[in-house]
């Protein structure tokens, strides 16, 4: 726990939010049912759970570059791997001390607010990443309401950062009952009739949101941001009218326009209304998945001064639209016709160990004898770190031959700021918008994955 006449609680927040969206709309245009309004958010075909965990990170890092990071967790419903852990990936393109232990908790939508739990009653510093792919079957609701996304939120005491929202208290009401599940393997989610959901969540709710107030010392009328989510989304409509908040101080969930991200959902919001709030509000989360859990924060003067380097807002309107064919093809709902080229041989397990500074952090070097900047690094000279580096487009070409499992695929030579050029596969990008000239900035993904290995490393993307 923290030290005496020390606060803890939430010293970084950061959210990601993939460039893509599909036009919910589109999918009652296809098959003549499902969809609705509004767009959700679509993670790229080169993206996983793993990869917007280290967008998230990434983000949340930039705004306290100086605080260190004592344990990282992971949260997500879709793993990257089985196994074998998924932060580690995440530790190693942020570049974290080796020291840092990284831990998964996967498997469940309540993981992710757990881990956060965790990390706001223990000691120390620990980075709290969550990230999901959510969908389900053409025209399920599933496919519609959901939404990819990730969160990273840096939790400590002031010792370690200026804390920008200090943990007041916690509740939780645990239950078990079947509401929704998905055996090991199975692409989809399958749910219980809505109404047997609501009358358990409902009373699960309003315990915990009890017990909160009551450990916090506050009133409803106390909370000036409520943010309430879950996916059950009627059960979240009713425990929101029982909850005494007013109306008025329920943060958007951003429903219409990204979708429901599952377990990085908690972690987004918080983020969003963090972007938002003013020194001095008291911020309550409730989060409805297997019983319900509430943390309430209050937001210290330390906000004002504080830089959200990513907004979640700006990140929502940068968007561009994703044809709904595109979507099923990116999720494997539908096979095309694969280039006609041999697919990559899997990665040397051994080979990329040795360069894992490279290959997970993108480190070039500098020769002290001329100050020229290598990438890849050449042994012996001095490590510069290039992830954050911004580049500009020299030259470029549009390859529609070459494997992809999204051609054409866009390679681009690109001179990075303060020195140092290499040959780079554009994402999150047309290729007819591609010019000489265009900025870009860097981004972790995944190549491809051959025998059940994924290759992850990193392309530039429009800087926006």
């Amino acid at each position: 726990m923290a030290d005496a006449g020390s606060i803890r609680g939430i010293i970084s927040a950061a959210g990601y939010v993939p460039y893509r969206r599909l036009q919910r709309s589109d999918i009652a245009k296809t098959f003549g049912a499902g969809g609705g309004k509004g767009t959700r958010s679509v993670a790229s075909y080169d993206e996983d759970t793993t990869t917007m965990g280290v967008a998230a990170g990434r983000a949340a890092r930039r705004a306290v570059p100086d605080a260190e990071v004592g344990a990282l967790f992971f949260s997500t419903t879709d793993p990257a791997y089985l196994d074998k852990t998924n932060a580690t990936a995440i530790h190693a393109a942020l570049r974290l001390d080796s020291d840092s232990p990284a831990f998964d908790f996967c498997g469940a939508a309540r993981s992710g607010v757990g881990a956060l739990r965790v990390a706001l009653e223990g000691s120390g510093s620990s980075l709290v990443v969550s990230a999901d792919l959510r969908t389900g079957l053409p025209t399920s609701p599933d496919e519609a309401a959901g939404g990819d996304g990730a969160a990273a939120l840096l939790v400590g005491d002031d010792t370690d950062g200026p804390v920008i929202a200090e943990f007041l208290g916690a509740g939780a009401a645990t239950g078990e009952f079947v509401d929704r599940w998905r055996k090991p393997g199975d692409s989809r989610s399958k749910v219980w009739e809505e109404r047997f959901g609501e009358t358990r969540y409902v009373p699960l709710a309003e315990r915990a949101w009890n017990a909160a107030l009551k450990a916090t010392a506050l009133a409803p009328e106390s909370v000036d941001r409520l943010v309430v989510t879950g996916l059950h989304a009627r059960a979240v409509r009713a425990s929101i009218r029982r909850l005494g908040v007013d109306a008025s101080r329920v943060v958007d969930d951003l429903g219409a326009v990204v979708g429901n991200t599952g377990t990085a959902q908690p972690g987004l919001l918080i983020a969003s209304a963090l972007e938002q709030a003013n020194p001095g509000e008291v911020i309550a989360l409730v989060v409805l998945a297997d019983g319900v859990d509430v943390l309430i924060f209050r937001a210290t003067d330390a906000l004002t001064a504080y830089d959200h380097t990513s907004p979640v807002a700006d990140q929502i309107a940068a968007a561009a639209d994703l044809s709904y064919g595109k979507f099923l093809t990116w999720r494997q709902m539908v096979t095309v016709e694969p280039p006609r080229r041999p697919e990559p041989a899997r990665v040397s397990s051994s080979a990329a160990s040795r360069v894992e500074d490279w290959k997970f952090g993108f480190v070039g070097s500098r020769d002290e004898r001329d100050a020229g900047l290598h990438l890849p690094p050449a042994p012996g000279e001095t490590p510069v770190p290039m992830a954050d580096a911004m580049g500009t487009i020299v030259a470029f070409t549009v390859d529609r031959l070459a494997y992809s499992q999204s051609p054409p695929v866009v390679f681009a030579v690109v001179d990075f700021d303060g020195g140092g050029r290499f040959p780079l596969e554009l994402t999150d990008v047309d290729a007819d918008d591609v010019h000489i000239g265009d900025r870009v900035e860097m981004t972790f993904r995944r190549l491809f994955t051959a025998d059940g290995i994924h290759d992850y490393f990193w392309k530039a993307r429009p800087r926006r």
